[in-house]
């Protein structure tokens, strides 16, 4: 529970911001995906929007509790 804890809280404080940044820069409505533009209205793009930051910033975290060294790689002095 406590990995969970660690991972998904960063990433939802990361998620935030980013998503305030990304759509203070591009308009939702003028959003396309391969050329084609995506028929969504502005809250179902940033909701959307939010929780993809959030799935990149999980995918940091945990990558960063993966690498976390355990007691038996620690050497003790």
């Amino acid at each position: 529970m406590r990995q969970l804890i660690w991972i998904l809280w960063p990433s939802f404080l990361m998620a935030i911001p980013a998503t305030g940044i990304y759509f203070s820069l591009f308009d939702p409505v003028d959003l396309t995906l391969f050329g084609i533009l995506i028929p969504a209205d502005r809250i179902a793009a940033y909701t959307i929007g939010f929780f993809a930051f959030w799935i990149i910033g999980a995918g940091s975290s945990a990558m960063t509790c993966l690498f976390l060294p355990t007691e038996t790689n620690v050497k003790k002095n």
